[in-house]
């Protein structure tokens, strides 16, 4: 299996697990706790998932598969940053831009251009860190 591995980075003192580009698509539930289980075992408090690697069912909001996932995460307390260009799912979408909007007023789960936005939300979210 070769491939870039899925890397523990530390941003604004928040350990992140920040998955790789070619992993396993996220399609449902299971696939979430596989996430947030390899998040936990190694010390993340956040797993940070490109979104090439989200099944497009994830943004077809009717079916429920997104607020599944989210509430997953949310569940285990565990924070969900999606990185990337979302332009193609949010253009024709009314429903994934409010999602959108929603989550990133939030503190569960961001939808973040990279992993520099997604640093600069943590420090905001976690200012005494680091200070």
């Amino acid at each position: 299996m070769g491939g870039m591995v899925d890397t523990l980075e530390h941003l604004a003192g928040t350990a992140v697990l920040v998955c790789a580009g070619d992993g396993p698509v996220v399609r449902g539930e299971a696939d979430a706790l596989d996430l947030i289980v390899e998040a936990g075992q190694r010390g993340a408090a956040w797993t940070a998932v490109p979104v090439g690697r989200l099944a497009d069912e994830f943004f077809e909001l009717r079916n429920g598969i997104a607020g599944a996932i989210l509430q997953k995460f949310v569940n285990y307390g565990m924070g969900l940053a999606v990185l990337g260009d979302l332009s193609r799912h949010t253009a024709g979408s009314a429903s994934v831009r409010d999602l959108v909007r929603e989550s990133n007023r939030g503190r569960h789960h961001w939808f973040v251009p990279d992993l520099d936005d997604l640093e600069a939300r943590l420090s905001r979210l976690y200012p005494q860190v680091g200070r």
